[in-house]
């Protein structure tokens, strides 16, 4: 299971209930563009749009940018492979008041390219600031024990 592309700030701003599993439509040359590492993750969501759940504002860059269609849209939205039971879950999940659907990570599983997609809730500035206490706490301490 290789990461091909993270979310840099999802643990910063979210705090990860519930992660799940799911395929994502791709163009051929959207699949090899992730494997060359050309994908970001940076300010995308996943939204449930008419019943199925799309990857939305997901950048994936030009593979090679000679060869790609002229009208194609690099942050387009992308739809997600999931079972009907995953997502009526995350449909009565998200009705919840201030529950979201993020994506974590692209990997690969096999030769398929998922993306790992957690349901989160949304971190309060003070609790983004109390974290980066501890962890400077905790690096502190480290640095005294030596």
């Amino acid at each position: 299971m290789a990461s091909l592309a993270e979310n840099p700030k999802i643990f910063h701003d979210y705090e990860i209930l519930e992660t799940l599993e799911a395929g994502i439509v791709l163009f051929g040359f959207e699949a090899k563009a992730i494997q060359n590492n050309m994908a970001s993750l940076k300010g995308s969501y996943v939204k449930i749009l008419g019943g199925e759940p799309y990857l939305i504002n997901t950048h994936i860059g030009p593979y090679q940018a000679a060869n790609t269609p002229k009208d194609y849209d690099p942050t387009r939205a992308r739809k997600l492979l999931m079972t009907q039971k995953e997502l009526l879950h995350l449909f009565m999940e998200t009705r919840e008041k201030g529950l979201t659907l993020v994506p974590i990570r692209i990997y690969t599983k096999g030769r398929r390219i998922k993306v790992a997609i957690g349901l989160a809730k949304g971190k309060k500035d003070y609790d983004k600031r109390e974290k980066l206490k501890e962890k400077s706490a905790r690096r502190e301490l480290r640095m005294h024990q030596f």
